[in-house]
């Protein structure tokens, strides 16, 4: 940390890479993006936007990052993940692809596009364990199928309606924390509400 700010990166290979560095600015921290191994090293803490996992995942791997990132990660770097981040950061996903890359952090099974297509996006006011009542938006969202004991479970869906093809939306699992990882199903960087990204940036605070 530099003068009390933390320096938090944003890994800048796809997705909302901007708005994730205004929301973290506006919570205090200094941000900034990532795509090398140079630049993850010189930060306190992480965010792994939403886009599309496996593309992410694949351009880990062609940027060098992949294996930097999981040792990071198994040595406690403060990681928050939306969306595909929260895919990217679980044990096991269901819907991926065979060769999708993992990075771990989170003793959870995620299902991939669980809500549905592009066309089922939704937004929904959510209690956010830690930060309060959110509106949360939700694009082509995960949910976490199951957690172990160890994950805690900050945030459910409520009045979701049924997914294409019958599963109960109702109920899922959409954010967690286990230790200095953070995960959401939906993306508060798109609203203008920085709670989740103050309370990533406290984490960060009190990990360094």
């Amino acid at each position: 940390m530099f003068g009390g700010e933390p320096l938090i990166g944003v890994l800048a290979l796809q997705g909302d890479v901007r708005e994730h560095v205004a929301a973290l600015r506006a919570s205090g921290a200094r941000a900034q993006p990532v795509r090398r191994d140079t630049e993850l090293s010189e930060v306190d803490g992480l965010v792994i936007p939403g886009g599309e996992s496996t593309t992410i995942s694949r351009l880990l791997a062609m940027f060098g990052l992949l294996d930097p990132l999981r040792e990071r990660i198994a040595a406690g770097l403060p990681v928050y993940g939306s969306c595909a981040g929260m895919i990217l950061l679980a044990a096991k996903v269901l819907d991926g692809r065979e060769d999708q890359h993992q990075l771990g952090g989170l003793d959870v099974i995620v299902r991939r596009n669980a809500f549905g297509r592009q066309v089922d996006s939704f937004e929904e006011d959510l209690d956010v364990t830690g930060v309060g009542s959110v509106h949360a938006v939700f694009i082509r969202a995960p949910w976490v199928e199951s957690a172990s004991p160890e994950v805690e479970v900050l945030a459910r869906v409520s009045d979701t309606p049924d997914v294409p093809g019958g599963e109960r939306a109702a109920g899922r699992i959409v954010a967690v924390r286990q230790g200095s990882v953070l995960a959401t199903a939906f993306h508060p960087e798109l609203t203008g509400d920085t709670r989740v990204h103050r309370l990533f940036v406290k984490m960060v605070e009190e990990n360094s």
